[in-house]
């Protein structure tokens, strides 16, 4: 192992570290991560091609050979709610602010021999995001009122980041291949102008307008791929639940005191070369967002009112996300020796019912389909340069305002979505 790589390696995490923002594909989770990944809409999980690959899959590791990726996605949701007529919110149409932001996804691999790949690799996840702070209130509960709720500025911010060592070693002259990663989180939690909710929860003193507060945590995840038939292979992996350190200073909102942990998820896909330059894969993704109390539990206004159940109790009202699962398709093509391309959709079903959708004002990750799409070109030494596009087109989930259900509460959401990476080949 080569110190100087290591060394940059290293720098390149530390840098990352600083850079994670929130964004939201599917859910809260990333729909891709790398450029590479990116283009094919994150069907490759039996389709390993750089050291962030790790990230879908760590058996893919024993495939990426000596180097270092790091990659930059530049990432901009549209986020809005509208109200039909007046209730307890205003009617009219309200859109968030804070649209653009940088995601660093970075990643190191070393062949130790043959069959054995080390490596590390940092990416993050997050999707509750948003700020909206020209909100007034004509209704009659709060005339005049700044905040969608009444209690001034409204907004969550969410980040989560993953720090993963990754092992990976291969069988059979490389038909098949195991991995496994264990994860340090990092999460940090925002949330303003929930105020008019105080009279609902267990700790009304810490239910919002407490700064940005960190948590840490760990879990795992571990992955295989197989050469099924020659140019047929298939993929799986793992992500277990991350436990995370409580959110103490929003104990009054989270359910259990302030728990916030990072449900787990399931990839499985197939991979198969047409030819030396033509590749199709099939991949589907479970997330279990409904494992979570505080994202799964949902917002029951009437065992509110009735003191049945406390915001931050523990069973207390959540966001009320349902478990996604999506569906994944994507193909590249090796034009040349410096040039490949590739294309990619994905589709899953938004998690936020119908009935959530009061709370899901500042969480409104109502998207649906990606149109993913990029390409590498292979400059004359060890250096590769990639691109990726993603666009999710406008989405909305439609519901009745559980406090007043004469009023529907409509969130919507546009993605669109750019990431360059540097790749070097040691």
């Amino acid at each position: 192992m080569h110190f100087k790589q290591l060394t940059l390696a290293a720098a390149a995490l530390s840098l990352g570290g600083y850079c994670l923002n929130s964004l939201a594909t599917d859910g809260y989770f990333e729909n891709a991560y790398g450029s590479r990944s990116k283009g094919l809409a994150g069907a490759d999980v039996a389709f390993s091609q750089d050291a962030i690959s790790a990230v879908l899959n760590p058996a893919g590791l024993a495939y990426a050979g000596n180097r270092l990726d790091i990659e930059g996605e530049f990432f901009s949701p549209l986020r809005q709610y509208s109200v039909n007529n007046p209730g307890y919110l205003s009617a009219g149409t309200y859109t968030s602010d804070k649209n653009y932001f940088v995601i660093p996804t970075i990643g190191w691999s070393h062949k130790l021999d043959d069959t054995q790949t080390v490596g590390i690799s940092l990416n993050g996840n997050g999707g509750m995001n948003t700020d909206y702070a020209h909100v007034t209130n004509g209704i009659s509960a709060c005339p005049g009122a700044k905040g969608v709720f009444c209690a001034g500025r409204t907004g969550v911010d969410l980040a989560q980041g993953f720090l993963a060592a990754t092992y990976a070693r291969s069988f059979a002259n490389g038909r098949y291949a195991i991995g496994v990663s264990p994860l340090l989180a990092i999460e940090y939690f925002e949330a303003q102008g929930f105020g008019s909710f105080a009279g609902f929860s267990a700790s009304p003193a810490h239910l919002t307008n407490q700064g940005r507060e960190y948590s840490f945590g760990v879990g795992f995840k571990a992955g295989a791929q197989a050469e099924l038939l020659p140019g047929l292979r298939l993929g799986a992996a793992y992500k277990s639940r991350t436990y995370m350190s409580q959110l103490s200073d929003y104990a009054g909102l989270f359910t259990g005191q302030g728990s916030f942990d990072i449900p787990s998820s399931f990839d499985a896909g197939l991979a198969w070369s047409a030819s030396n330059s033509f590749t199709a894969l099939f991949g589907v993704q479970e997330i279990f967002y409904s494992e979570v109390n505080s994202v799964g539990n949902p917002l029951l206004a009437q065992s509110l009112f009735l003191g049945q159940t406390q915001l931050g109790s523990g069973n207390g009202a959540g966001f009320g996300w349902k478990d996604m699962t999506v569906y994944k398709i994507g193909a590249q093509w090796k034009q040349n020796d410096q040039l490949t391309w590739r294309a990619g959709f994905s589709y899953g079903k938004q998690p936020i019912p119908s009935s959530q959708v009061l709370f899901n004002i500042v969480a409104p990750a109502v998207q649906e389909w990606h149109i993913d799409g990029g390409f590498s070109y292979q400059l004359p030494n060890r250096d590769e340069l990639s691109f990726a596009f993603m666009y999710s087109p406008p989405n909305t989930v439609t519901g009745p305002d559980p406090l007043y259900p004469a009023q529907n509460i409509a969130l919507n959401m546009t993605q669109y979505s750019l990431t360059l990476g540097w790749s070097r080949k040691f």
